[in-house]
């Protein structure tokens, strides 16, 4: 489906969502992304805001597509529905980070993001350590190690590390959530 394309079925995608098809929110974002930073745009005022509330709206998308219904609305409605209370609420309050639990942020995990970032080398010097947090760090993938000792050995925020490794800002969030994740779970 074409951005262009007059004809976008949004209730199908919706339900496409919901049965697990990735595609389909891939449809609906190369279909109305630009459009929703558009709008969320003009809400915050703050492209990078904007760029993470229409990610927090393809997660919101995704996990609420189940719960569409037709008879209250339409569900491109729907959509800019989201995306808008949730730029209302980061301008309300400061809050635009939307909590999710461990299945939805494992299912929204774009392999071939992560397959592209396999072929990344490590840009961190291991030294032989016997400690055993050295040992937790080498069991995850170097693109998400990397982003756990930029952000707390470097200081570096989740947006610079986005910028350092060319990535999307949503992604990084969702890497360095899980690797904290897997790194607590190693450690106990």
């Amino acid at each position: 489906m074409t951005p262009s394309s007059d004809s976008f079925d949004y209730e199908a995608a919706l339900a496409a969502c919901a049965a697990d098809n990735r595609d389909a929110l891939l449809q609906i974002y190369n279909h109305e992304g630009g459009r929703l930073l558009g709008v969320v745009l003009r809400i915050v005022r703050d492209k990078a805001m904007a760029e993470d509330i229409v990610h927090d709206t393809c997660i919101k998308i995704w996990t609420g597509a189940s719960g569409f219904d037709p008879a209250k609305g339409t569900a491109r409605g729907w959509i800019y529905s989201i995306a808008r209370h949730l730029a209302l609420n980061a301008v309300r309050d400061g809050r635009r980070n939307v909590d999710l639990d461990d299945d939805a942020v494992s299912a929204l995990d774009d392999q071939a993001s992560l397959e592209a970032w396999n072929d990344m080398t490590d840009s961190f010097a291991w030294e032989t350590s016997h400690g055993r947090i050295t040992f937790c760090l080498e069991q995850l993938e170097p693109a998400r190690r990397n982003c756990i000792l930029h952000a707390y050995v470097d200081g570096f925020s989740h947006r610079e590390i986005a910028e350092r490794l060319n990535a999307p800002l949503g992604t990084i969030k969702a890497w360095i959530k899980r690797s904290l994740a897997a790194l607590r779970e190693c450690l106990t």
